[in-house]
């Protein structure tokens, strides 16, 4: 079973930034690309971002596209999403889950608690 707790969310002005991090087990950041999602109230979960198990490869929706980073740190078994220029509409619940590329958005587990980003405009 894919594990993986997400935290780093909170409340930002907008045009402010925040980091994510997602912490997963060692078996699942070893064997799955990893993605960040999102879901804003009142509307599907988006795919945001995906990196694969080596790091080297990376896909952005185009809607973060420029202002969001996703990383990984393989010693830790943490992915991270940095997020610049946020706005308003990047308000919503973050989750990461395994997926099977990096722009492939298929969540392979069950879904966590995600974090909260709050943007105030």
């Amino acid at each position: 079973q894919v594990q993986r707790v997400e935290s780093g969310g909170g409340l930002v002005q907008a045009g402010g930034s925040l980091r994510l991090s997602c912490a997963a087990s060692r078996r699942t950041f070893s064997s799955y690309a990893m993605g960040w999602f999102r879901q804003a109230a009142g509307k599907e979960r988006e795919f945001v971002a995906g990196i694969s198990w080596s790091g080297l490869s990376t896909y952005y929706a185009d809607s973060v596209k420029g202002r969001f980073t996703i990383s990984s740190d393989n010693a830790k078994n943490t992915i991270y999403l940095g997020m610049n220029g946020l706005k308003p509409e990047d308000t919503a619940v973050y989750y990461c889950n395994a997926v099977p590329r990096v722009d492939i958005p298929q969540a392979l587990g069950a879904w966590g608690q995600g974090t909260l980003v709050t943007v105030s405009s």
